[in-house]
């Protein structure tokens, strides 16, 4: 261990040193040469230590802060600046700066050489002269922002595609384990950079897990690839003790940052409590602060003279880390959901005297953000999901509307991905939420951009379009708050990271932030309710509503989508007229008079929006679950026949169907269908080959006795060759058996209706590999039974490799997600779609006459099935209509999954439509119970 650490860690600034010193520092360096130490009496003299100059030098460092050097915006050249990188100019561009709280926005060029910005605006002719090779880009007013920062991702340590050597999340060696760096796991092959480079991030924050109290050190790094290759390379700023790196004396320190938890999660691992977990922490940081106190002790022994039986500086190489958080050095990042857990972590800044950059996941801080200002030094900002919740207890409570709420309350909102929890290729997506639900477009862009690398303690450097700050833009093909907003370019360092990229041409109000609902009464309930607020709809008072200001109408016809009306086309805002939940009347108010209808009618205006199809949802255990993580509200899993016998007492080979385990009025179901997601089509839960019979259901039903609940006992017969255990052809070789006509009692007489085509035979896979094996085998069961199977593959991230295959096979394919992620080996040959690739998966489909629809992993996710099917028409380069889109997720998934008896269902939205963030959902228009819902608060 170096005898020093903290001088290479960073020391004082000349001028502090001085302030400090003063004559003391020349009388101990004029009796150094002389051997001799001034003590408290003056006429004894005693031995100086010959590196005394030295100690005093790094005993006032610990006193230091970091920051970057007074002459930091001085630079001519990034210390990250790659020789031979051209100058680049972008024109005509739209410039949002990150200054001026966010409102800065300039029109007009930006500069970009050596790494840094090096002009803005309106920039002169003779500047530009200056620079030979210049490279230059017309922006043609698009869209430039900072590269997107992402505060709390595993990039690299949590890698893609997951195999037993790729995750080096967490350490279950201890509760507190400051000492620990994530950068010692960083995988510098992970898959994921370049897709979340696609999305526009160009810095994340890469953090051990949260297993442990104190998981360690996190790193923040920039995305894109170094010649050297190496993990230390793609560091930003790392601590001068990294390598062992001597600096100026007079550089400060650099900031480090550090991961905590709390709640449930090391609770769980380490089958403790919140009361171990508190101790836990209360424990290493009573251990650091003696060392502290140990060394401010002989530091202030030092920095006055007493030199006798000093002895060495105190120190320990596994809690200097922690030893650095008392002392202000450190950026704490705190993984923490619950009010009681906050509270927790507040005591404890207050006991120990140490900040906390930021608390991550935080579903409850705003609930309690009088509480969070009680901590410790500056105030936590708080860095959020936008609406991924409900997935555990601590979440349970989780809202849309807090970014807004926490906006209000004056604290500092940051939008993190949690990678890859959330692919952060569309961190973006969580900022562009947060907007739609209420955070003003200033603070949310900012919320991943300037934000972020404030509160990371770079915004010297990153998350601003400033001169002499690092060329780190992303030029967008539209507003980057619009659903689907893509990067034409993105720039780190001043290095282009997209060698041929490719957009689509969006619609120009798309150039412009989108004017967002009111949610007022909505986001005073959150607070009002804790959280939980009422989520049933209300049927209307009224036999006959009256629709008004209707910009498009879309209706069912038959296994097809239609529009039925546009006011573009019909030249004045439409109406609909719907009586007893049957739409009797589409048209202008010429054909659907006021003056008919209105004295009898509830009207709604909904200003300039529209009316579809209500949507469907797949793939998560919607009305199975309650709380994903809370196994006590939820069905279970069923037996894998593969790995287990069936317990006698079911009988022959029973199937299990998921109608029986149907649990209504779950927060997940209830928030779908006021998004206008009314029919939930769900398998039983199943991590084995055979799931069983899936179930078809309405949303927004109290219960499974309520009028039209259960929409189909059995949709489909499911089953899964994902697994590796046991093996695929395992897997295959049961299929076959099955399909031959070799199973026996209820499973044998299932099969058996597939063969005939009677019943829908859905299979999760991903792998193309498996695909065409299960192509082969469908072919030759055909051929045996002059029969058509009806067989649709779900998940499919590797279906694009088969399109034209698949197509003449007569398979259907719901893909999922939907936007595609190469998580594991058998899903990695993805297409991921604009800027990398031209189409995406599903105009590749399309293109082959494959019936397609669109599926979701989480259930806390259904909600957001609206802009699903339109990111994805968005990204499809004009091989979706919007028809087409709205088909994704209703009648093409009906047919796919065999729902025989088809919703009818209508949904109303207010100022938009379902395919953008300006729409709000308010009625539901069910012809089946003859009512309409309102969904107004």
């Amino acid at each position: 261990m170096d005898k020093f650490p903290a001088q290479r860690r960073g020391t004082t600034s000349s001028a502090v040193f001085k302030s400090l010193l003063g004559a003391v520092l020349v009388a101990i360096v004029v009796s150094t040469s002389l051997g001799l130490s001034l003590s408290h009496n003056p006429l004894v003299a005693t031995k100086v230590p010959i590196n005394a100059a030295q100690i005093v030098q790094q005993c006032q460092a610990l006193h230091v802060l970091p920051g970057p050097p007074k002459n930091f915006h001085h630079r001519t050249e990034s210390d990250r600046y790659v020789a031979g990188t051209p100058p680049t100019l972008v024109r005509n561009a739209t410039i949002w700066t990150g200054r001026v709280s966010g409102y800065e926005v300039i029109t007009g060029d930006l500069l970009i050489d050596k790494g840094i910005i090096q002009g803005v605006g309106k920039l002169r002719k003779s500047a530009l002269e200056a620079y030979k090779d210049l490279a230059v880009i017309d922006a043609a007013g698009a869209w430039v922002t900072p590269g997107i920062v992402d505060m709390h991702s595993h990039l690299g340590v949590d890698s893609v595609p997951e195999l037993h050597g790729s995750d080096d999340t967490n350490s279950l060696k201890g509760l507190v384990l400051p000492w620990l760096r994530s950068l010692d796991g960083l995988n510098t092959h992970d898959e994921a950079y370049q897709l979340s480079i696609s999305g526009g991030v160009t810095t994340a924050n890469i953090l051990p897990g949260s297993a442990d109290a104190i998981g360690g050190q996190a790193f923040t790094i920039k995305l894109r690839p170094t010649e050297e290759r190496s993990s230390s390379a793609m560091v930003l700023e790392p601590p001068y003790t990294l390598n062992g790196t001597h600096v100026d004396p007079s550089l400060p320190p650099r900031w480090r940052q550090m991961k905590h938890a709390c709640g449930e999660n090391p609770s769980r691992v380490y089958s403790g409590t919140r009361m171990d977990t508190i101790w836990a922490f209360r424990h290493g940081y009573d251990t650091a602060r003696k060392l502290k106190e140990k060394q401010d002790v002989y530091c202030s022994k030092a920095l006055s003279g007493q030199w006798k039986g000093l002895g060495e500086f105190p120190e320990d190489l596994q809690w200097e880390a922690l030893v650095d958080v008392l002392r202000g050095r450190v950026k704490v990042h705190n993984h923490c959901y619950e009010a009681v857990d906050l509270d927790g972590m507040v005591r404890l800044t207050n006991e120990f005297k140490f900040s906390i950059a930021a608390f991550h996941h935080a579903h409850e801080t705003y609930l309690v953000p009088d509480l969070l200002k009680k901590a410790y030094g500056k105030t936590p900002a708080i860095a959020l999901f936008a609406t991924n919740a409900r997935y555990k207890r601590e979440a349970y409570r989780g809202s849309e509307f807090a970014p807004r709420i926490l906006a209000d309350n004056g604290l500092k909102v940051v939008m993190k991905s949690d990678h890859p929890v959330l692919n952060s290729r569309h961190l973006l997506y969580e900022a562009q939420q947060a907007h739609y639900y209420g955070l003003p477009s200033n603070l949310a862009l900012a919320s991943v951009t300037s934000t972020p690398a404030t509160v990371l303690g770079y915004d010297h450097r990153i998350g601003f379009i400033k001169p002499g700050y690092d060329a780190d833009i992303v030029v967008w093909d539209s507003h980057p708050l619009t659903l689907g907003a893509a990067p034409k370019q993105v720039f780190i360092d001043g290095v282009a990271q997209l060698k041929t990229p490719h957009f689509n041409k969006k619609p120009n109000f798309f150039q412009r932030v989108p004017k967002t609902p009111d949610f007022t009464k909505e986001r005073e309930a959150a607070i009002k309710y804790e959280g939980l607020p009422p989520l049933e709809a209300k049927t209307a008072k009224l036999d006959v509503v009256m629709f008004t200001n209707v910009n498009s109408v879309f209706l069912r016809h038959g296994e097809k989508v239609r529009e039925s009306f546009s006011a573009a086309k019909d030249g004045d805002n439409g109406v609909v007229v719907v009586k007893f939940g049957v739409v009797s009347c589409v048209g202008t108010s010429f054909d659907c008079s006021v003056e008919e209808y209105g004295s009898d009618a509830q009207i709604i205006d909904l200003e300039g929006g529209s009316i579809s199809p209500s949507l469907v949802s797949y793939g998560s255990h919607l009305a199975l679950h309650h709380i994903d993580g809370e196994s006590s509200t939820n069905d279970g899993k069923v037996y894998n026949p593969l790995k287990a016998d069936a317990p006698s007492i079911l009988g022959d080979s029973p199937v299990i169907r998921a109608v029986d385990g149907l649990q209504f009025a779950s927060r997940d179901a209830l928030l779908a269908y006021r998004s206008g997601v009314t029919v939930g089509v769900t398998a039983p839960s199943s991590s084995g080959f055979l799931a069983g019979l899936s179930t078809a259901f309405n949303t927004g039903s109290p219960h499974k006795l309520a009028d039209g609940a259960v929409v189909q006992d059995v949709a489909a017969l499911h089953i899964a060759i994902d697994s590796s255990t046991p093996s695929v052809s395992t897997h295959i070789a049961a299929l076959r058996n099955l399909l031959l006509g070799n199973g026996e009692g209820e499973i044998g007489s299932l099969f058996a209706s597939v063969v005939e085509g009677n019943l829908p035979l859905v299979i999760q896979v991903q792998s193309a590999d498996i695909m065409a094996t299960l192509i082969n085998l469908k072919k030759d069961i055909e051929d045996r039974s002059e029969t058509n199977i009806q067989l649709t593959f779900a998940g499919a991230n590797e279906a694009h490799l088969l399109a034209k295959e698949i197509g003449e096979a007569g398979v259907g394919v719901i893909l999922s997600p939907s936007r595609p992620f190469p998580g594991s080996w058998k899903s990695r040959r993805i297409l991921p779609g604009p800027p990398l690739t031209r189409q995406n998966a599903f105009a590749v489909l399309a293109a082959h006459n494959v019936t397609i629809g669109i599926g979701i992993e989480e259930q806390w996710s259904a909600r957001n099935t609206r802009f699903d099917v339109a990111w994805a028409a968005l990204e499809a380069n004009g091989a979706l209509s919007r028809e087409d889109a709205i088909a994704l997720a209703s009648v093409n998934l009906e047919r796919l999954l065999g729902v025989n008896t088809p919703s009818r269902d209508l949904v109303a939205i207010k100022q938009g439509s379902l395919f953008d963030f300006e729409g709000k959902v308010v009625g539901v228009i069910s012809p089946q119970r003859g009512v309409v819902d309102l969904i107004l608060q």
